[in-house]
């Protein structure tokens, strides 16, 4: 019973936490974090709706926020 008990309280736990929409703003800064770890010199991440993200490559789409309305594109700039 206490197992059941604990799966509930994940399984809620883990639904609330899907559920809640992602801010854009906070994750292209998640984004940019982990693209500075990598020590690219030069790139651009830039949010846009999610009919503009559908014209880009597949790949240079790295995130989706609020709701799935709009959409985090990256593209490495050359120098």
């Amino acid at each position: 019973m206490k197992r059941f008990a604990l799966a509930m309280i994940c399984g809620v736990l883990a639904t609330s936490a899907v559920a809640a929409p992602k801010d854009c703003e906070e994750l292209r800064k998640e984004i940019e974090i982990k693209i500075q770890a990598n020590a690219v010199p030069s790139y651009t991440l830039e949010i846009v709706s999610k009919e503009e993200a559908d014209k880009h490559d597949v790949a240079m789409v790295v995130g989706t926020c609020e709701n799935g309305t709009k959409a985090i594109v990256y593209q490495k700039n050359n120098d």
